[in-house]
């Protein structure tokens, strides 16, 4: 299933990642593409925030990844500056998998190398706050009435 969505602010995309969040167990893989500044880790967070972090949510662009407590436990990875994924970078970025909700910014450089995403997200820059979002998934159920 795929579904488009506008939204008009940044707490509107947080508000739909939220009822993603909602529907999301841990093993799952969320990936979250778009150009530079599109909402990347906005999204992220508005699903942090949903599943109970309390913690602050960053872009972990320079630190690879960030693990966060929740009522579940989220990774957030961001591989913006990956050309591919070694099979050492791999292994360090398997023990983010392990046991949580995670959400990869720049999901292309893992191609071939990243688990399977339950979700696939799309963020495009709509004007202003604005943003278009599109979500793709196998499983229809996952993202009905989230629009």
């Amino acid at each position: 299933m795929r579904i488009t969505l506008a939204t008009a602010s940044a707490e509107e995309t947080e508000e739909v990642a939220a009822r993603l969040a909602a529907r999301l167990r841990p093993g799952d893989v969320v990936t979250v593409s778009g150009e530079l500044g599109s909402g990347k880790t906005t999204f992220v967070r508005g699903a942090c925030r949903a599943l109970g972090v309390t913690a602050p949510v960053t872009s972990p662009t320079f630190t690879i990844g960030h693990r966060y407590e929740g009522r579940v436990d989220v990774s957030h990875l961001d591989l913006y500056r990956f050309t591919g994924l070694s099979p050492a970078e791999w292994g360090d970025l398997e023990p983010y998998f392990d046991d949580a909700i995670v959400f990869v910014e720049w999901p292309e450089a893992g191609a071939g190398a990243l688990p399977e995403a339950r979700v696939a997200v799309r963020l495009e820059h709509a004007g202003g706050d604005r943003r278009a979002l599109q979500l793709v998934s196998a499983d229809d159920a996952l993202l009905e009435g989230i629009g």
